[in-house]
């Protein structure tokens, strides 16, 4: 047996004990207390004392760490009535004035103990988000929206320059960031000429909306230079740059046919509106595939009909409108010492009506005409559809005509020359109008309407158009601002930062330029295929629910599951224009070649390319590669003609999703946003839609029955639903306006179900780990939390009274509360007592 060795410098022993025989639990003990006894009387080596330090060093970052962590915890949990995490029974109290409700749940972790929480960076990043973003002191069976957002609008002040922040504008806003940072660097060796030339684009453009300087020196110029060709429209003259110096001719008692129709085809062919919208889409009762010209209402100069009913909005647009045609008209006042010879000394006659003033000056003549324009708008406003029927029946708005039909409703238009100006060599046998009556009320308004005003109406249209576009001291940049300040309720003279704005701009613009650059350098890894996991797990768990609701009878649930199964999903970037092909990408701006000092030319001429692209797919089939948003836009969509489902790349990141998130945060927030697009093909018009996107009756008449008997109760939820006007009152949302959007974030229950049926695997997999700090809540209420947070929003009084009035999505605090409170998923994970706001008594359930 070998003698015990003395001590030496050299490390020679081994780290782990290779005896067959463990020793026993006393002897491990006294051996132990033996060896700490006697090590603490012998000198350290060098590698001790290494070791020591480094073991110190551990012990104190520990400490911070669990001393961090406790104090986390304790804030987020010691509150009256809230124990700490460590016990299974988590109560929240809420004191009212009238009285103490205790509300108790039994919080299950969320992993096996013996699972220590992720602490990476990055976890710990996402931890310190969600908890920074909660308001702990709120029951989240009161008000979840302010539970789950109550920090991050504390955190999130709304700018002052901007009339809402929400978390889909504050990643809007880093997606441009890093659009900026791509544009701004110098191409690299290895970049193609392809891309470098996309690339001068998005520079060039860029430059011109930061080229303040020239915008000022010009003002009014390129804005002065439209105006003019309008005018000339109008009055029937063909305008080209060689006789741009010929004067206007008189304009008389009506407007012609010839100068309506180029006045009119003059601003469409800008992207502005005017009158009435024309627009290409699938024919959707016949072949959703083919596209057909589409006639729809447009023109209003506010936001809403509503709008026009208000004294004090009209007297500021008047006022607006006043000061774009002052500063636009070209005629020179009469000169005073010329005045004083004209008889009589006073306008004559005297009770008005009698023509042109030859006294009146051009103030008087803008303001005269501005009160008229407004009277027009009126009168056009009457003839709208609401919008509640606009968006929501899609039956009522399909009413197809013969081209010629059509045109003797309205003979006050050449169309076929109308046409000619966009695509002159396809000339469609059907036209799809939206609201029939809506013909009628135009060609008897412009029939009633003097040449002088529809002149000056199209005029403001055109600036109030492209204000944004010009420098900020011009006259009618300060017009169209002072009326976005009241109808927006924006600080007066806070302007939004120029650089995020101008990035916008581009975005908007270039947006599929900018978006092939921006999938390159943010949609990597696996981030395409994890996110279309999700959602093909929601169309699974969709699918395999429709039997189980007791209001679809089977040969509905049949078709609503092959259209669920037929729906195309796109994720992450288009193939048209192809955005991983350089040369795709230059071939569909061809047409767009920016002047870095000429921003408001630039912004009209990539308009008028959009147009003229639309105008190309008129009676073929559609591209079914095509894309309606960028690749870097923060949003989704469902087509219901196409019947597709789409992502872009710029709505798949934080807030929103991460490829290395787990998945029950995944599943809630990326989650919700795909469950949200695919219920809208069942919702109030979507399920108006076949699986091939065809307008038909595709339900029995019983399940339409008991279908529109929960979209009623849900309409009836919304409507009661309230925003403050500013003025001492409230405005109602609109729940029929808003159905279609209430239905598909009800569709939350899909994402909700998707995640629970993959459960187990993601624990047994690893993805289902837990974040530092949050231990104290259940998955289940985690992932509750990741979806309301995501809907975090601060807003104007006025924006959100503009958004109640024109917006078919609720407001954010609804889409939250009023979402969840329809499922008892939520009631049930935060142990809500009934008849509690979040646990009401009366539910509006529909896919549960």
């Amino acid at each position: 047996m070998a003698e015990p060795r003395g001590p030496t410098d050299e490390e020679e022993a081994p780290l782990l004990n290779n005896n067959d025989e463990a020793p026993s639990l006393s002897a491990e003990r006294d051996g132990f207390f033996a060896s700490f006894i006697a090590a603490t009387k012998e000198p350290l080596s060098l590698l001790s004392k290494i070791l020591l330090v480094v073991c110190l060093i551990l012990l104190l970052l520990t400490s911070v760490f669990i001393g961090l962590f406790a104090g986390a915890e304790h804030k987020l949990k010691n509150r009256e009535g809230l124990p700490l995490p460590t016990v299974t029974t988590t109560q929240y109290a809420t004191q009212t004035t009238t009285q103490t409700r205790t509300t108790t749940y039994t919080a299950v972790p969320t992993q096996s103990p013996y699972k220590p929480p992720c602490s990476t960076t990055q976890c710990v990043t996402l931890a310190a988000s969600i908890l920074s973003s909660l308001d702990t002191t709120v029951d989240p069976c009161d008000d979840f929206y302010q539970f789950t957002n109550g920090g991050w609008l504390k955190e999130n002040p709304l700018p002052a320059a901007k009339a809402s922040f929400s978390q889909f504008q504050k990643l809007a806003q880093n997606n441009v960031q890093i659009i900026k940072e791509i544009i701004t660097r110098d191409p690299t060796p290895e970049t193609s000429p392809a891309d470098a030339a996309s690339l001068k684009k998005l520079k060039d453009l860029y430059q011109s909306c930061m080229n303040e300087a020239t915008l000022e020196e010009i003002g009014h110029e390129p804005l002065l230079n439209m105006t003019r060709e309008l005018r000339k429209a109008i009055r029937g003259q063909v305008w080209n740059k060689a006789n741009d110096e010929e004067p206007l001719k008189p304009l008389g008692e009506k407007v012609g046919k010839v100068g309506l129709t180029a006045a009119t085809a003059y601003l469409h062919s800008r992207g502005i509106s005017g009158l009435f919208g024309m627009y290409i889409d699938g024919d959707a009762a016949v072949d959703p595939d083919f596209m057909t010209l589409q006639f729809t209402q447009d023109g209003l100069g506010l936001p809403a009909k509503e709008y026009y009913e208000e004294s004090s909005v009209v007297t500021a647009y008047t006022r607006a409108v006043a000061a774009v045609l002052e500063a636009l008209d070209e005629t020179p006042d009469t000169p005073e010492e010329a005045r004083d010879k004209f008889w009589p000394p006073i306008p004559w006659p005297p009770w008005g009506g009698g023509g042109d003033n030859p006294r009146e000056n051009r103030t008087e003549r803008a303001v005269r005409l501005a009160e008229s324009v407004a009277d027009f708008e009126i009168k056009l406003a009457k003839a709208h559809l609401d919008l509640d029927i606009l968006y929501q029946d899609p039956f009522f708005t399909y009413n197809p005509y013969s081209f010629d039909n059509f045109t003797s409703h309205l003979p006050e238009f050449d169309f076929p020359a109308y046409i000619a100006a966009f695509t002159p060599r396809n000339f469609p046998e059907k036209i799809i109008v939206s609201y029939p009556p809506y013909m009628k009320s135009i060609s008897r308004l412009i029939s009633e309407t003097n040449a002088e005003v529809l002149e000056a109406y199209f005029v403001a249209r055109t600036a109030l158009s492209l204000a944004g576009y010009l420098g900020q001291t011009t006259k009618v940049w300060k017009a169209n601002r002072s009326l976005d300040e009241l109808l927006r309720g924006l600080k007066k003279g806070a302007v939004e930062d120029r650089d995020d704005w101008c990035l916008a701009r581009v975005e908007s613009a270039l947006g599929f330029a900018a978006g092939r650059f921006f999938v390159q350098e943010t949609f990597g890894g696996q981030s395409q295929i994890k996110a279309a996991k999700v959602i093909d797990d929601i169309i699974t768990t969709f699918k395999s629910s429709l039997s189980k609701l007791e209001w679809m009878d089977k040969e509905s649930a049949q078709a609503a599951s092959e259209k669920a199964t037929a729906i195309r999903v796109k994720v992450g970037y288009p193939f048209y224009p192809n955005t991983t092909s350089d040369a795709s990408i230059v071939s569909y701006y061809r047409p767009v070649k920016p002047d870095p000092t000429r921003f408001l030319d630039n912004m009209v001429s990539t308009s008028k390319a959009e147009v003229f692209r639309m105008w190309l797919t008129l009676g073929r089939m559609r591209n079914k590669d095509a894309w309606e948003m960028f690749p870097s836009t923060v949003n989704a969509y469902f087509n219901p003609p196409a019947n597709e489902i789409v992502f872009p790349a710029g709505i798949l990141r934080p807030p929103f999703f991460s490829q290395d998130w787990p998945t029950y945060l995944s599943y809630a927030s990326f989650g919700g946003v795909a469950a949200h697009e695919l219920t809208h093909a069942f919702d109030s018009a979507g399920r108006m839609y076949n699986q091939r996107g065809k307008l038909e009756e595709w339900w029995t008449n019983s399940t339409s029955q008991h279908f529109d008997e929960r979209k009623n109760c849900i309409a009836e939820q919304y409507s009661k639903y309230t925003v403050d006007d500013g003025k001492g009152g409230v405005v109602h949302v609109n729940g029929n306006l808003t159905s279609g959007e209430n239905i598909g974030d009800a569709g939350l229950i899909y994402a909700y179900h998707a995640w629970k049926a993959q459960e187990t695997e993601g624990l047994m997999s690893g993805t289902e780990y837990t974040l530092p700090g949050l231990q104290g809540y259940t998955r289940e209420q985690l992932f509750f939390i990741a979806y309301g947070r995501i809907w975090g929003r601060n807003m104007k009084t006025a924006a959100a009274v503009q958004q109640v009035r024109t917006d078919p999505h609720s407001p954010a605090r609804y889409r939250v509360d009023g979402t969840l409170s329809n499922i008892p998923e939520f009631a049930k994970a935060f142990n809500c007592p009934k008849k509690t706001p979040m646990n009401p008594a009366k539910r509006c359930s529909l896919w549960s």
